[in-house]
């Protein structure tokens, strides 16, 4: 089978010819039809994840077809139309996964980071960490819903917000401009927030009732003018930009982080304790999740806008990513 491989930190992909992997028990392989290619994808590509063994395939977006089932799988069978995201399996034993926190697993998986993921022909996951893609749903759409998707759908239906109350989504990329759409469906009042007049447009095609250009406005005051937001998604990885969102928020609002900045968020803890405020990180969500975050855009007709690109142009794919460009997932079509 063809792989694409990152052998050495900050070093161009190269393609390499590997044996197909053979399931073991509890595992099933699946044969890759499409594979989104993701900015967390950057922790291999530059050799930044603690612990990280090279060489390694990266992806944790993929979508296909199993193709073999190892001993003791009962849930999937060959033919089965399935996904793989960023949580790429749990012990079940330790004392997060007995208390349900499974994406906090102690020896938790990461498809793609600790174990090879989706620039590839074939590869092999643990059935717990497989999710069903809805029949109708293309390979190439369910790729980035398995990452994007699910964070801002989970982050969404975990927060307080509820049907009719105002929701921003900071941010129209790759995260934000799935966060807009799955908010409309979910039947809040949404706003979306980015820079520049000429993005309201789209902000309004994705579904969007209400834009906020943040070049021209203080995001927080024309949050504050409608009441302020029970919810505020930020998508954008930029401290500076994240931090102020707070002041938009309504009292025991949240803002909910699925971006991910390195760099420290100054943040007034006094506006915090006098409104009831709280800020909460999301990351991903487990195989169920996925299925349901799917499902749901599936029968809601929320669906990620994406650039195509064939297996060998790896590399290309993840800089068009990396420069901001891609509009708004680049996507490996594979088979």
């Amino acid at each position: 089978m063809k792989a694409m491989v990152v052998r050495a930190a900050k070093q161009p992909i190269v393609q390499e010819e590997r044996e197909m992997p053979v399931p073991r028990r509890g595992e099933v392989r699946i044969k890759v039809h499409a594979c989104g290619v993701c900015h967390s994808d950057l922790f291999v590509f530059d050799g930044l994840w603690p612990g990280l063994q090279l060489p390694r395939v990266p992806g944790h977006e993929l979508a296909g077809v199993v193709d073999a089932v190892g001993e003791g799988v009962a849930m999937f069978a060959v033919g089965d139309r399935v996904g793989v995201g960023w949580h790429g399996g749990h012990d079940s034993s330790c004392d997060e996964c007995l208390r349900g926190h499974f994406l906090q697993c102690a020896r938790a998986q990461i498809t793609g980071v600790t174990v090879d993921g989706g620039y590839t022909e074939y590869m092999v996951a643990p059935a717990v960490a497989v999710a069903r893609i809805p029949a109708g749903m293309s390979f190439a759409d369910a790729g980035p819903l398995l990452c994007a998707g699910v964070t801002t759908f989970n982050a969404l239906r975990r927060s307080p917000g509820r049907p009719g109350d105002l929701v921003a989504v900071h941010g129209l990329g790759g995260l934000g401009h799935l966060g807009v759409q799955y908010a409309r469906a979910m039947g809040f009042e949404t706003v979306a927030i980015a820079r520049g007049a000429e993005r309201e447009e789209l902000a309004k095609k994705m579904g969007a009732h209400h834009y906020i250009d943040s070049d021209r406005e203080d995001v927080a005051a024309a949050l504050a003018k409608r009441g302020g937001a029970s919810t505020i998604l930020a998508t954008a990885p930029s401290a500076a930009a994240i931090a102020p969102l707070v002041g938009g928020l309504a009292v025991q609002g949240m803002l909910s982080i699925v971006a991910a900045p390195f760099e420290p968020m100054p943040v007034s803890v006094p506006a915090l304790i006098g409104r009831d405020l709280a800020i909460h990180g999301w990351a991903s969500g487990t195989a169920a999740d996925s299925t349901e975050a799917m499902a749901f855009a599936q029968q809601a007709g929320v669906k990620p806008l994406i650039e195509l690109y064939p297996l060998a142009q790896a590399q290309a794919a993840f800089e068009r990513m990396l420069s901001g460009k891609a509009r708004f997932r680049a996507v490996l079509k594979i088979a």
